[in-house]
């Protein structure tokens, strides 16, 4: 017969009063074993472990402000620390955006255009935009937690002055002509945003759709093109537990 294993956490003083009340509620035939302690783990160092700088490039690196890095004379480095705001750079979705953000940008020597990051999180692409050469970004997220994240991260990278946040959905935003849109979401925030997004950018314009698995590449690239966005680029990763990602770059 399958048996399920149920591990509570409570503090110490109430290990006790815990264990008997789950033996109380309890199925009979359960077994509720004796509280037991937890090993005291320092959080403010565990978070930092495994995490490395993330070399996008020889133009781009993105790193926490822990790490270490020495950059080349050619190489933008951002730095984005962990948080409650998705984009670090680990995550294969991530890395996949910034990768074709290098390649878009990769011609961009005159320091013109402008940027829309739609669902910024932490702020990464906008900021790695505008360490790219990008004149300006308007970035905004639902989160209210993740704009203020995306605020302090400019901050940190030194291009504040340039980019625009704001706590919202898409609907609030009037401006359209952007030369770029990033869009670092789930296949199921992003398909209903997807016109939107295309009535945004300029004709010749280009969108960097992340965030979706492989197996729904086709479902996306129909939404895009129904809106007049042709895919140009096609890029995958897999990441650690084995799930494989897709970054799409689309053109108007």
């Amino acid at each position: 017969m399958d048996r399920t294993t149920l591990r509570l956490y409570a503090p110490a003083s109430a290990g006790p009063a815990v264990a008997r009340a789950v033996a109380a509620a309890a199925e009979p035939g359960a077994r509720v074993g004796p509280p037991e302690p937890v090993a005291p783990v320092d959080w403010t160092r565990a978070w930092q472990e495994g995490l490395t700088a993330i070399v996008i490039s020889p133009r781009l690196v993105v790193r926490p402000s822990f790490v270490e890095h020495t950059a080349s004379r050619s190489q933008q480095t951002v730095i984005i620390d962990p948080g409650r705001a998705f984009g670090t750079g680990h995550h294969a979705s991530t890395r996949l955006a910034l990768e074709l953000l290098d390649r878009v940008l990769a011609g961009n020597r005159s320091g013109r255009g402008r940027l829309l990051d739609v669902g910024t999180g932490s702020g990464v692409l906008a900021i790695a935009a505008l360490r790219l050469g990008i004149a300006s970004a308007v970035a905004f997220d639902l989160d209210l937690v993740a704009v203020r994240a995306a605020h302090g991260n400019a901050e940190r990278n030194g291009v504040r002055d340039r980019m625009e946040l704001f706590a919202g959905g898409l609907e609030a935003l009037a401006e359209t002509g952007f030369e770029l849109v990033t869009a670092n979401l789930l296949r199921t925030e992003l398909v209903p945003l997807v016109p939107g997004i295309a009535r945004r950018i300029r004709a010749g314009g280009h969108v960097i759709v992340s965030g979706i698995l492989a197996s729904e590449r086709d479902a996306v690239a129909s939404h895009l093109s129904q809106a007049g966005l042709q895919c140009a680029d096609l890029r995958t990763a897999t990441d650690p537990g084995g799930d494989a990602w897709i970054g799409l770059l689309a053109q108007r």
